[in-house]
């Protein structure tokens, strides 16, 4: 799943092609907070790992924050939840997502390979999404949810048709995680931040992405790009992204998503985090999400995604099988 990365490489290569050299390798105590050009220095290795669901979970609606009570049997109540190791394939419980083996589900990893986090964030709130105040994402458009739902019955139909068919994460060429926007998920929920004067990128380690923000005016390009065109500049203490031009198939909300994203130094240890996502054609209003970006001690590690490299020629390989035998082949 992961191996070892070329990071030192990657770092020399990058460093040198970009100029200035931030400092990853200090203590946090010793950490900058200030480039040589002046601004807050928001580089160094990160991660956003963390038990506070995306949104609300029905349970606490109304409710902002967790007490330290609440918030200790609620993470101790996710980690048994998720853990794999308790997963039992034959009888389906605990109930993590995972189909019991009688309709197909396999165990695959255990929970060795796992980097979920082992708490909320240090507010116990009860979501990462801040506005709506509900704590959950809008509705669909009634287009987008029409959409959706075409989108579904498709893939159910042609899922083995094509490699064209299969999700970005089937295929390796992206993840919810990686994003934009970041996401916390199951592993590699760290990104390593470079810093220029001209330049910001965003080096994730899910998908093994990276993100060249130039920080001065450019024109962007008259096409859309797989993870959109992003750039940057500051507010004050803040550095706030812009990304639009999202291809089709990108994977991500939508081709018309406006992403602004926002990274404040909060002290030598974390970088807030915080975005908005805004695409009337698909969600009836904006939505505003806050995580932190915790230090973390390197190196981050090279995301091997196999299920590209193999997984992927298997399963259309044994679609191939299956076809030639005339036999009918189910999600």
């Amino acid at each position: 799943m992961v191996k070892r990365c070329f990071w030192a490489f990657f770092t020399t290569a990058v460093l040198i092609t970009l100029g200035y050299q931030p400092v990853l390798a200090q203590t946090t105590a010793e950490m900058p907070m200030r480039t040589p050009d002046g601004h807050p220095d928001i580089s160094g290795i990160f991660t956003f790992r963390t038990l506070t669901p995306l949104e609300r979970p029905s349970q606490f609606e109304g409710q902002n924050n967790l007490s330290s009570e609440e918030a200790a049997s609620f993470e101790a109540s996710e980690r048994t939840r998720q853990n794999r190791d308790l997963f039992d394939p034959e009888k389906g419980a605990p109930n993590a997502g995972y189909q019991p083996r009688a309709e197909g589900g396999v165990l695959s990893y255990n929970e060795f390979w796992y980097e979920r986090g082992i708490e909320l964030t240090s507010d116990k709130r009860t979501s990462l999404i801040l506005d709506p105040p509900d704590g959950r994402r809008p509705p669909l458009t009634t287009e987008a949810r029409l959409a959706a739902e075409a989108d579904r019955a498709y893939a159910d139909e042609h899922r083995y048709d094509s490699y064209e068919n299969r999700t970005m994460t089937d295929r390796c060429l992206g993840t919810s995680v990686a994003g934009p926007p970041m996401r916390s998920g199951a592993y590699n929920n760290n990104v390593m931040i470079f810093q220029t004067r001209d330049h910001v990128v965003i080096q994730n380690e899910m998908a093994y992405q990276a993100r060249v923000i130039p920080l001065y005016e450019v024109g962007r390009p008259p096409f859309a790009q797989l993870k959109g065109v992003s750039r940057g500049h500051w507010e004050g203490e803040t550095l706030v992204i812009e990304t639009t031009q999202f291809r089709e198939d990108s994977g991500m909300t939508g081709a018309n998503m406006h992403l602004v994203e926002r990274l404040t130094r909060l002290d030598a240890a974390t970088v807030a985090y915080e975005y908005t996502v805004t695409d009337p054609t698909v969600y009836t209003a904006p939505y505003t999400v806050m995580l932190p970006l915790r230090l973390t001690d390197g190196p981050i590690f090279e995301y091997a995604c196999h299920e590209g490299n193999y997984g992927l020629y298997g399963i259309l390989a044994g679609a191939r099988e299956f076809e030639r035998q005339g036999r009918i082949l189910r999600r």
